[in-house]
């Protein structure tokens, strides 16, 4: 999602193999296979499948035959993917572009922030602070993106002609952590919150899919001050003290005292701040409660996304646009990985889900909706900017091809 911003040819690349390179007779399960070549597509990427040759020299013609069924089907799909480009409208700010990163161990924001927004099904690249934020309408500053003058200004900039900003925990301050960079927060620093865990109390604007009740943040978060012309959203409840070995309760941690200290997450315009590390939080422990924290946060700033998929969390949907075919290709991909065993997940099996409605807001007239590869066209209706269809049948991984014209 970073690499396809930067103009240049991008390969995604996986093995043959069941669990790392070099493990001989080995076989990754067609279903997998497919999901990650699929999934290639569906960002923009070409394909490859490694593999490594015994001492002997000798090619394992069945690793040849799983690839190339594989690959018969990449084949097909190859006439919607030539030439696309993403069709995205949020930035997510790379920390990796801050803190670097090492192999398999990018930091925890950046990949929570990635599930968070893939399983919401929103359309977003990750960008660094020299890209061109005009082009997206939502800026993402996951957990510990600091700001310096320079940035400030380009997002101030961008806040000032029509976008909107969601930051967590550390984002959003200076590089000292005296204070926010933004003023548009409403915020000030107090320091590291004196309690955790501590309880997210969120307020209406927040609760859609949640009871209203307080929920356990699991990392230690930030105590702010708001501004008094900003909007608190929830509040943080703090335990009855921290548990150490003096002040001992349970087995995990202290349950909270019904005593709400400070925000928790504050809007003021169209900015929302988050006091907690929620990307990185979501990323450990993956608790429901903080993506939906998230994505309500989201509907706040976006209330019409470009793409909506009635489905479970695990289907994934990009959108790609065909420019010298004036058309935009939709691909769901519906891969559920498993953890059979200690050291991975796996997929085996390929789920169908049936009759999936999408709704896609479109600025163009549209001139015919169809499946791909299949081209079997599909009803569809259009209610002022959003074009609304159904699929029969999602079986691993199907592509769907809007006309405009």
């Amino acid at each position: 999602r970073y690499a396809r911003t930067l103009g240049l040819d991008c390969l995604g690349m996986t093995g043959k193999f069941h669990t790392t390179w070099g493990d001989f007779q080995s076989f990754k399960s067609e279903a997998a296979l497919e999901y990650e070549c699929f999934l290639m597509l569906a960002l923009n990427a070409k394909c490859s499948v490694g593999d490594q040759l015994p001492p002997d020299g000798g090619i394992c013609p069945h690793t040849y035959d799983l690839i190339g069924d594989v690959y018969r089907e990449v084949e097909r799909r190859e006439p919607w993917c030539v030439g696309a480009r993403p069709v995205t409208e949020i930035a997510v700010m790379n920390p990796e572009a801050f803190y670097g990163g090492q192999a398999f161990a990018q930091p925890a924001a950046g990949q929570g922030v990635t599930r968070i927004l893939q399983e919401g099904r929103h359309q977003f690249d990750l960008v660094d602070p020299e890209s061109d934020l005009s082009v997206y309408r939502v800026l993402v500053l996951p957990d510990e993106i600091p700001v310096d003058s320079g940035l400030a200004t380009r997002i101030n900039d961008f806040v000032e002609t029509g976008g909107s900003v969601l930051a967590s925990y550390h984002s959003g301050l200076t590089p000292d952590g005296a204070r926010f960079a933004l003023d548009g927060f409403g915020l000030d620093p107090v320091g590291e919150a004196p309690y955790s865990p501590d309880f997210i109390a969120p307020g209406a604007a927040l609760q859609s899919g949640l009871r209203p009740t307080e929920y356990v943040m699991y990392l230690q978060g930030m105590e702010v001050r708001a501004a008094d012309d900003a909007e608190v959203l929830a509040q943080v409840a703090v335990p009855y003290f921290n548990r150490t070995h003096a002040h001992f309760c349970s087995h995990r941690h202290t349950p909270s005292s019904g005593r709400t200290q400070y925000p928790g997450a504050v809007r003021k315009g169209p900015m929302v701040y988050f006091a907690h590390p929620v990307f990185a939080t979501y990323q450990q422990f993956a608790p429901l409660w903080c993506k939906r924290l998230v994505l309500n946060a989201l509907d706040l700033l976006l209330p019409e996304p470009l793409v909506r998929v009635e489905g479970p969390s695990a289907l994934i949907a990009t959108v790609n646009a065909q420019d010298d075919a004036d058309r935009w290709v939709l691909h769901l991909l519906y891969y559920v990985p498993e953890r059979r065993g200690t050291s991975f997940d796996t997929i085996e099996d390929v789920t169908p889900l049936d009759d999936v409605a999408v709704t896609l807001r479109v600025d163009r007239s549209v001139r015919g909706v169809r499946l791909a590869p299949q081209a079997e066209a599909l009803p569809y209706k259009i209610d002022k900017d959003r074009l609304t269809f159904r699929i029969p049948r999602v079986l691993g991984h199907q592509m769907v091809e809007v006309q405009f014209g």
